[in-house]
C-alpha cells in the first residue's frame, strides 16, 4: 500500500514509550505519534486516548526515509467514521472472497487499483457483475448470491443517544461505557452517538439494540455519566 502525506490511515498501537506512541500502519508501515499530536493540552493519562493493541485512525504528517510521523488529534469525527467504515467493508469483502476459495489480499489489491474499497462494496450490492472484472463469472455469481441472501436476512435498526461525563477521566469512562462488539456505535458530535444493530427480522434487531442501550445506561450510571436516548421526531 502506497502512502503519502495527509493520508488518513488505520493504525494499530504497538507500544507507548516515553512521550511517543508507536504504531503499525495498514500496509505494513511503521510510525510514531508524539503526545502533542494525541491531544491538545496536558495529557494526564495517555491510556484515556490510546492503548496497546487498539485500532486508531491517524493522519500522516511527514514521511522520512526511515520514519513516519502521524497525528491522532487532527482527525475529524467524519474522517474517523469513514476510515472505520472502509475497514469494516474491506473485512466483509475478505470474508466473501475466502468463502469462495479466493486469496483476499491479491483480489483486494487489484480492486484498489480501480476503486475505493468502500465504494466498491456498496456498488456490488446493486451491481454484483462488477466482480467479474476480478473473478471468473462462476465465482462472481456465487458472491452475488451470498450478498443477496445476506441483504434479505439482515434487518437493521438505529437509535441516537446522548452520553457525556464531567469526570476527570471522562474520555476513558465514555470509551469503557461504549465498549461493545456486537453493535455499531458512531460519534455524531456534541456528545451525541448513534447505535445500530441487525437481526433476522426487525423484532430481533430492535430487541438486541434495546438490551445494549439498557447496558449502556447501566454502565453510565455506574460511572456517574449522563445518558439519554434522543426521541425521534
Amino acid at each position: 500500500m502506497k502512502i503519502k502525506e495527509d493520508d488518513i490511515v488505520l493504525c494499530t498501537v504497538k507500544k507507548i514509550e516515553g512521550t511517543a506512541v508507536f504504531v503499525e500502519i495498514e500496509g505494513g508501515h511503521y510510525g510514531s505519534i508524539v503526545f502533542s499530536e494525541i491531544a491538545a493540552g496536558r495529557i494526564r493519562n495517555i491510556r484515556d486516548y490510546v492503548s496497546v493493541g487498539r485500532l486508531i485512525v491517524c493522519k500522516i504528517l511527514k514521511i522520512a526515509p526511515d520514519h513516519i510521523e502521524l497525528s491522532f488529534r487532527r482527525i475529524t469525527a467524519k474522517e474517523r467514521d469513514m476510515a472505520l467504515d472502509r475497514h469494516k467493508k474491506e473485512a466483509a469483502l475478505k470474508s466473501l472472497l475466502k468463502a469462495i476459495g479466493e486469496e483476499p489480499a491479491r483480489i483486494i489489491d487489484n480492486i484498489k487499483d480501480s476503486y475505493d474499497v468502500g465504494d466498491f462494496f456498496e456498488e456490488i450490492k446493486s451491481n454484483p457483475k462488477l466482480f467479474e472484472k476480478f473473478l471468473s463469472k462462476e465465482k462472481a455469481e456465487k458472491i452475488s448470491k451470498m450478498l443477496s441472501e445476506k441483504v434479505e436476512k439482515e434487518k437493521f435498526v438505529k437509535k441516537k443517544f446522548v452520553l457525556k461525563s464531567l469526570s476527570e477521566h471522562g474520555v476513558r469512562d465514555i470509551k469503557e461505557i461504549l465498549n461493545f462488539e456486537n453493535v455499531d456505535i458512531k460519534y455524531l458530535g456534541s456528545s451525541t452517538f448513534s447505535a445500530s444493530s441487525s437481526g433476522r427480522d426487525f423484532k430481533e434487531a430492535e430487541g438486541s439494540l434495546a438490551r445494549i442501550l439498557e447496558e449502556i445506561e447501566k454502565k453510565a450510571k455506574e460511572k456517574r455519566a449522563f445518558f439519554e436516548i434522543v426521541k425521534e421526531k
